[in-house]
């Protein structure tokens, strides 16, 4: 009988995934176009949370792939992806570009190659959000302008492990591995890997 009743709630399952990813995939569509961004062909598992203010710009290449939540990845720290490019910044994803329950905070540049993977709960910021003097912070208007932005690139071929942080002003060089929940706190050179909070050197690939 328990038999019976997997293999029905199996066929079912498969039902309802295959209506729902139709239905993400459209409601991922009109999301990224309705915020102007320019993108080739993607797949996705849920759909993202997008805000490219005015002036802004962000550009997703081809074979792009996402996963939203628990669907597709579930691998604890669920979210859906979050893509936000303030006015005047610029956001590149290159092609064959994978990611789950990323979020990637623009408000200068961010820049990620070819072939990258990204696992599940990733943050990606280029700016310190606030100012880092105390006394600024207390007026909306000078904690907003003091705050300290360094664009962030990524090279091809790097994999970077769930949940880790990469944070204002770092380059990651092509083929390195960052280690899972990681702060990266500086720049990382091509064909390593690094772990840790801060990051340190393990090894060269």
């Amino acid at each position: 009988m328990q038999k019976v009743v997997t293999l029905l709630y199996k066929a079912i399952r498969k039902v309802i995934l295959l209506v729902r990813n139709g239905m993400d995939k459209l409601i991922a569509w009109i999301i990224l176009y309705g915020n102007n961004v320019k993108f080739g062909k993607f797949e996705t598992n849920g759909f993202p949370y997008v805000s490219v203010a005015q002036g802004g710009s962000c550009i997703i290449g081809d074979d792009f792939q996402m996963n939203n939540g628990n669907i597709g990845n579930p691998i604890g720290r669920p979210q859906r992806c979050i893509f936000f490019v303030d006015r005047g910044a610029k956001l590149v994803i290159g092609e064959s570009v994978g990611m789950s329950s990323t979020a990637i905070i623009a408000h200068q540049r961010i820049e990620i190659g070819d072939y990258v993977k990204i696992g599940g709960g990733v943050c990606i910021y280029d700016t310190d959000f606030h100012s880092l003097d105390a006394e600024s912070r207390r007026k909306p208007e000078s904690d907003i302008k003091l705050k300290r932005n360094k664009p962030v690139r990524i090279g091809d071929n790097v994999f970077i492990g769930a949940h880790s942080t990469i944070l204002k002003g770092v380059e990651i060089g092509e083929n390195s591995i960052i280690g899972a929940c990681s702060v990266v706190t500086k720049s990382i050179p091509a064909n390593e890997i690094w772990a840790g909070n801060p990051t340190q050197f393990l090894k060269k690939i």
